[in-house]
């Protein structure tokens, strides 16, 4: 597919500042392009990369002002990474054409209905009264287990396993190993040492336009349900343990692990490695930063760095102090060498 700089801007209502006629058939980083592709400037340290990029056309915002000639036709819009996300949903609409229809061999529990625009790939399973909304694909060896519900438009990736009692909301993606629904890590002491295993018979309940990463994990609830809200997007291989709610439009960055019964709010930006304790509370619009440890509730709009983490700043400050202490100790000793002489 190819499409030119005029094409391009007038789908997503922008303004050429070039050649218009200049085509483009594939995306590439800026600092790697060739000609016929197109990408983006959004972060500003890639700003040097504009002047040198072979790509044909270049994403910019509105108000970029170049301070040397720029080779490259620009694209004007009001956010490029948002625009460069749209252009890609509509190439990937373009040439991913979704399958439908059963594949065999597969199980289709008697009872369930399939409706307009399902697919069903081999070796899937779907249990008794499940529920499977419309358009919805399970791909390839995905479970979805009785009474589960699947809302319209959701995809389950290869390997995806839906437990029983579960719902997943409209337009969901879940990709391939992403387990919803397992056992809570509920087990009680007893009194010669060993651990009797507390029953998990709650269930999972994730909300419209949620994506889960590979091998994300997402507990069923002990008693009542995990939630996950509208929006909200999880990367690969995150724990989220059985009672947990997560709000709306959060996302939270790869490796990262949510203990029991904790609560995190909406629109929140969590790192990597983040871990947060069981049974607290973080607000909404809480940012995380990589490897930090929450170990207690935090209040709304929190910005924390750190293990156990702190404020942001003063996490800045006490690196800086670290940086320092080596500087800081050959002084004392200078001191007290002085002192004694």
């Amino acid at each position: 597919m190819k499409f030119t700089a005029n094409q391009i801007a007038a789908a997503v209502g922008g303004t050429v500042d070039g050649d218009g006629n200049a085509a483009v058939n594939t995306f590439a980083k800026i600092e790697e392009a060739r000609p016929g592709a197109l990408t983006f400037l959004a972060n500003p340290k890639y700003t040097p990369c504009i002047y040198d990029t072979q790509a044909s056309v270049v994403l910019v915002r509105r108000d970029f002002e170049p301070e040397r000639p720029v080779s490259a036709t620009m694209v004007r819009v009001d956010d490029p990474y948002a625009t460069l996300s749209q252009l890609l949903q509509m190439v990937d609409a373009a040439i991913n054409v979704r399958p439908t229809g059963v594949e065999q061999p597969s199980f289709v529990a008697e009872g369930v209905e399939l409706p307009e625009g399902v697919y069903v790939g081999a070796f899937a399973y779907i249990g008794h009264g499940a529920r499977i909304g419309r358009n919805v694909k399970i791909y390839p060896q995905a479970y979805v287990g009785a009474g589960a519900v699947i809302g319209d438009d959701t995809v389950l990736y290869p390997g995806v396993k839906v437990y029983h009692g579960c719902t997943v909301g409209a337009r969901c993606i879940l990709h391939s190993g992403a387990v919803v629904g397992a056992d809570g890590f509920g087990f009680a002491p007893t009194a010669d040492g060993s651990y009797s295993k507390i029953p998990q018979i709650g269930n999972v309940e994730i909300a419209d336009d949620v994506e889960i990463g590979a091998n994300t994990t997402v507990d069923r609830a002990t008693m009542g349900s995990t939630r996950i809200g509208r929006g909200t997007k999880l990367d690969n291989l995150i724990q989220v343990a059985h009672n947990v709610e997560i709000g709306t439009d959060t996302v939270m960055a790869a490796q990262s692990g949510i203990a029991g019964s904790a609560r995190l709010g909406s629109r929140c930006m969590v790192g990597g490695q983040v871990g947060i304790a069981g049974h607290i509370s973080v607000g909404d619009r809480v940012e995380i930063g990589a490897q930090s440890g929450i170990p207690h509730s935090v209040p709304d709009g929190s910005r924390l760095m750190g293990y156990p983490a702190v404020p942001a700043g003063d996490f800045m400050r006490q690196m800086v102090y670290v940086k320092r202490l080596g500087e800081a100790f050959a002084r004392l000793s200078a001191l007290e060498k002085a002192n004694k002489e």
